[in-house]
């Protein structure tokens, strides 16, 4: 298949059992038929086919957009896929609202093709696929660890690269410039399923590094960037560093700021991990342009440091 045609090994054996596969004038459904050298092969591909994902009009605050992709600054507490406890209000169902008859499709449905993912409760940059080639080349750009994303992080503690404690951690270092990097494998948790667990025998590989942008004391506002992107990463390899994200519920534990410290009572009350997706960057899959994109910390994690400070 010429590659501008952007179809997947799936999709392929799709349209053959579908019978849009003509060998020669003749309907072949069978993905193993053997086909002669000088054999005309001709693929039907139709247009995309409706989803039943819904549209809905939610408000987007869209960054970038062209006819092949669209980059969003997602908003806190919105979900990014429909899934079970959460089959609407997602931002898939905006960006079918958004796109509208700009999606090509996706794998041959009219949809958008989400090639990476944030927490619900995380804010921040993400870029979905309008076109089957765009999703190929993100894709593809992913899996080759290719792709910069950096995040802001808000922390208890702050991670001191000189401190033995932090250097003693397993799978910790401390490369130049002040960063702490993280490696291990990432797994489910054995007894939490819905949790990710820090492991050096089974899971997938998994490398954070992360630099103190400031410090605010008892805390500290930290740029983490992925070398992967696993599930809940950086907010695992955090904690497992002793230095657990503000307002994280899940793996950021029962440690609190003293209650002398400036902003301890907001740190308390805050609703969400303080971790924002703040720097996104790749080429683009089509023009091969290099594109980088910026999103301003939210004002809930504006205030947080204000309070911080004191």
């Amino acid at each position: 298949m010429p590659e501008a045609a952007a179809l997947s090994r799936s999709r392929l054996a799709r349209l053959i059992a579908d019978g849009a596969v003509r060998v020669d004038g003749a309907v072949v459904t069978d993905g193993k038929a053997a086909v002669e050298e000088g054999a005309e092969v001709t693929v039907a591909v139709g247009p995309p086919e409706e989803t039943h994902l819904s549209a809905q009009a939610i408000a987007l605050d869209v960054v970038y957009e062209d006819a092949d992709l669209i980059v969003v600054n997602k908003p806190a507490g919105m979900v990014v896929h429909p899934a079970p406890g959460s089959p609407d209000g997602t931002l898939v169902n905006a960006l079918m609202h958004h796109c509208g008859d700009s999606l090509s499709g996706i794998g041959g449905e009219r949809r958008p093709g989400i090639v990476h993912r944030i927490d619900k409760d995380t804010s921040g940059l993400l870029v979905a696929a309008k076109s089957d080639r765009a999703h190929h080349g993100l894709a593809d750009q992913f899996a080759a660890h290719c792709v910069e994303r950096h995040y802001a992080a808000i922390c208890h503690g702050v991670p001191e690269v000189g401190d033995p404690r932090l250097r003693g951690v397993r799978g910790v270092s401390v490369e130049p410039g002040g960063i702490v990097k993280v490696q291990s494998l990432l797994g489910r948790h054995r007894t939490d399923r819905q949790r990710q667990a820090v492991s050096f025998d089974q899971g997938r590989h998994a490398v954070t590094r992360a630099q103190v942008v400031e410090d605010l004391g008892a805390a500290a506002l930290l740029d983490c960037w992925l070398e992967t992107g696993r599930t809940h990463q950086i907010r695992v390899h955090l904690a497992h560093a002793g230095h657990g994200l503000i307002g994280d519920p899940v793996y950021g534990g029962r440690r609190r700021l003293p209650a002398a410290h400036p902003g301890a009572a907001e740190a308390e009350a805050f609703p969400r991990q303080a971790l924002h997706a703040a720097t996104l960057g790749f080429d683009h899959p089509v023009t091969a342009e290099a594109l980088r994109f910026e999103a301003p910390l939210p004002e809930d994690l504006r205030a947080l440091i204000a309070a911080l400070r004191g």
